[in-house]
């Protein structure tokens, strides 16, 4: 069965050119992405089918600051990364072979324009019998400017709590990601810790992250 989700166009206008996908298929032609944070509750492409899986050798993790999708150049916000080490539950989805390329440019246009991911493709677990797969995911990109790694629980609070960008609310894109996690059966300790120390809707905190890193690279 088709799960048909209308493309959701990109804010940035100069999108990079896809590659060819064929390298990124399976042996059933199929086209595997993993999810791992907003692509879960929002993938914005048509799949098949969807997988709980396991990543093996990255964690999920706020490590990217955002100054135009969930925060601004004056109040970055903070957007998930996959980063070295650990694991990751996720969800992968099977698109269909006819479907391939127009998926992946739009995952090109969604994840690669900013300059603050990797493409990658690895293998990855299904968690429902269906073995593993080769799955295109995105990487965080640790040479990037906005790359800003392992930050305290109650400073990333802070600047979650006060981003906003043309995307919305960044408390949003963190609730709405433990929320979904959490119909997975996946409790992500850091998220969670992050999501108990969020100020109440509408205080307004110092920022104490991201004033000097103000080159604009938003992914969703």
């Amino acid at each position: 069965m088709l799960h048909r989700h209308a493309m959701i166009p990109s804010p940035d206008a100069s999108p990079p050119v896809p590659p060819d996908p064929t390298p990124l298929l399976e042996a059933d032609g199929a086209l595997y992405v993993f999810g791992y944070g907003s692509l879960i509750w929002k993938p914005g492409f048509p799949f098949l089918s969807s997988h709980p899986a396991r990543l093996h050798g990255f964690h999920r993790r706020f490590c990217i600051l955002s100054h135009r999708y969930r925060g601004t150049p004056e109040a970055p916000g903070l957007v998930l990364g996959l980063d070295r080490g650990g694991s990751c539950r996720g969800v992968v989805f099977r698109v269909a072979p006819a479907e391939a390329a127009a998926v992946l440019a739009y995952l090109e246009e969604r994840e690669m324009t900013g300059g603050v991911y990797q493409r990658r493709l690895l293998p990855v677990q299904l968690l429902d019998g269906g073995g593993t797969r080769r799955a295109l995911t995105f990487v965080a990109d640790r040479g990037a400017t906005a790359y800003c790694g392992a930050l305290d629980p109650g400073a990333a609070a802070v600047a979650i709590g006060r981003g906003h960008g043309v995307m919305g609310p960044n408390r949003d894109y963190l609730l709405n990601t433990v929320a979904h996690l959490r119909a997975l059966g996946v409790r992500d300790a850091g998220l969670d810790r992050i999501a108990a120390l969020l100020p109440e809707s509408g205080t307004v905190t110092p920022a104490t992250i991201g004033a000097e890193r103000t080159t604009p690279a938003d992914p969703t």
